[in-house]
């Protein structure tokens, strides 16, 4: 990824008194997935997207007894991407391609759905039997729209392949992008930033620039100067300011970002930014016209 100028904008400036980078604060919407609840970020009605970034789930943390867990039956997505990156727990992916991949903390799982995938986010018998907990982010990406249409593909990325860097003290671990002079090796079709960083109260963190980006504070709380930054909220940063986030407490911090995109149209696990193209994928959906994930063929989650 390529980082737009770092010069500086004096009225957009994060390091005086008053935060003028601050352009809008998300607040997170409950939502019940059956047997857990995530917290739903992106879409929100004022921003819809950060860069290519449509869609930001955190998920838990979850307590789950042993015989329940997570266990979400094949279902379809096509035009874009998933990134699925835990903190805690243990998720069993399979998709319509074959692969069958566990996802454990630190590693990223990357679903390219391009014209088409099937998957289905289950446990691990060895998981679903004994007490155990999940808790994570799952983001998807738009894929440009020269790449909608592209094969499907799955990527999975252990956490020994995603480069960290010691910021003055702070650990960040870069998952996309480009940033503090490493790169990570995962996979992006446009440009693309997510980073994550963990501070101490006190700490002070510069963030890297990109054409549109967001800070998502999954535990603790931070500021932007005045700005508070409470827990499990999203604060929408302009592009050309220099931004220093400092921790209030300890804290987890999650930026995306990267290029902005045309908008694009939202159904269910669908994004598009054709909206005949949805319609065909709800229809195909209805149809049976996807293709089923080898040895998880019986279930399915019916078109809303």
């Amino acid at each position: 990824m390529s980082i737009v100028s770092d010069q500086q904008n004096p009225d957009q400036d994060c390091r005086t008194n008053t935060c003028q980078a601050v352009e809008l604060t998300i607040q997170p919407k409950e939502k019940d997935l059956g047997g857990f609840s995530v917290r739903r970020l992106l879409p929100a009605m004022k921003k819809r997207m950060v860069g290519p970034w449509i869609f930001f789930d955190h998920m838990g943390p979850a307590d789950f007894p042993a015989g329940e867990g997570i266990n979400v039956r094949p279902h379809p997505h096509v035009n874009l991407a998933t990134v699925t990156y835990l903190f805690e727990g243990e998720i069993w992916h399979r998709d319509s391609l074959g692969y069958s991949q566990p996802i454990v903390p630190g590693d990223i799982n990357l679903m390219v759905a391009g014209s088409g995938i099937v998957h289905s986010e289950r446990e691990s018998q060895a998981v679903n039997s004994v007490d155990h907990r999940l808790h994570g982010l799952q983001l998807w990406m738009a894929l440009p729209e020269e790449d909608e249409e592209i094969d499907p593909a799955f990527y999975h990325y252990p956490s020994k392949d995603i480069p960290s860097v010691d910021m003055e003290g702070i650990p960040v671990r870069v998952m996309i992008g480009s940033a503090y002079g490493v790169t990570s090796p995962v996979k992006t079709f446009a440009e693309t930033l997510y980073i994550e960083a963990l501070l101490q109260a006190g700490q002070t963190l510069r963030l890297p620039q990109a054409q549109e980006r967001a800070v998502y504070v999954a535990s603790g709380d931070a500021r932007a100067k005045d700005t508070p930054m409470p827990e499990y909220s999203m604060t929408i940063f302009s592009a050309s300011a220099n931004v220093e986030i400092t921790a209030s407490s300890a804290c987890r911090i999650a930026l995306i970002g990267g290029q902005s995109m045309s908008p694009r149209h939202m159904f269910w696990n669908f994004a598009s930014s054709r909206p005949e193209r949805i319609e065909q994928a709800k229809a195909d959906w209805q149809a049976g016209r996807f293709p089923k994930v080898p040895g998880d063929e019986e279930e399915f989650i019916p078109l809303p």
